[in-house]
């Protein structure tokens, strides 16, 4: 049995960790945007139920780096200040945009996760099973956001290659640092 990489599995959980948390601001952002200046009951909703799916990643992220003494990303403050300013601002521009976040953001993370369970080996079976139900659920998020309207079509086509541009470059800073 071909063991993993103790180095790339840190990496793995420590990015993961950073994404599930930076997912979640993204959502805080849209909802304060919803409780305060866009008022959209229906969007909120689909919100605050995926935002429950990015939770639950996060958490076990979170017990991971605890269990295997990770150092989480220096990052997190920032990433935290930027996912909120993202989900906020794509929020007030309107629902197809807060939605493309949405759908941009789950583009890149499903083959993000794709690459990591193709690189985890049998000795870490459960780490691999938790990534492939988390990219199970970013699928489902990413396919709710093309159903509620999201769009590359415009204007949105810089949005969409901006956000992915911001996201790739975020995984590559939290891998590392």
């Amino acid at each position: 049995m071909k063991k993993t990489n103790k180095y790339k599995v840190e990496e793995f959980i420590r990015v993961d960790h950073a994404g599930e948390r930076g997912a979640i601001k993204i959502y805080e952002g849209q909802l304060l945007a919803l409780n305060t200046l866009v008022k959209n009951d229906d969007l909120k909703k689909k919100i605050e139920e995926m935002q429950v799916h990015e939770r639950e990643h996060c958490d076990f992220f979170e017990k991971e780096i605890k269990k295997r003494n990770i150092n989480p990303t220096k990052f997190l403050p920032i990433w935290d200040l930027l996912g909120v300013g993202l989900g906020f601002g794509s929020a007030l521009i309107g629902k197809k945009a807060a939605m493309l976040c949405t759908a941009s953001v789950e583009e890149v993370i499903d083959k993000h996760y794709q690459n990591q369970i193709n690189q985890l080996n049998a000795d870490e079976k459960e780490l691999k099973n938790k990534i492939i139900k988390f990219r199970d659920d970013e699928i489902h998020h990413k396919d709710i956001a093309y159903e509620e309207g999201a769009t590359k079509e415009g204007f949105y086509s810089i949005m969409d290659k901006l956000i992915k541009t911001g996201s790739k470059i975020a995984i590559r800073i939290s891998e590392k640092i």
